[in-house]
């Protein structure tokens, strides 16, 4: 299992949150949202996803990953 925190830009509520955390779900990987500091660590398993789809699938939600 690999563990990675992401800056992200333009999370500001509890509606961010879910969408960030359903989209990486869906990858087969964890999400924690960090409002206050614009982050999201993620724990996911190389076997099933990658760190280029997890960061594909928050940018699809409306999401800056930096």
């Amino acid at each position: 299992m690999q563990n990675v925190t992401l800056k992200v830009d333009g999370m500001s509520c509890a509606h961010c949150v879910n969408s960030v955390e359903g989209a990486v779900k869906q990858l087969g990987a964890k999400a924690t949202v960090d409002l206050a500091g614009h982050a999201v660590t993620v724990r996911y398993d190389e076997a099933k996803t990658t760190l280029a789809a997890i960061k594909e699938a928050i940018e699809d939600q409306g999401y800056d990953v930096r």
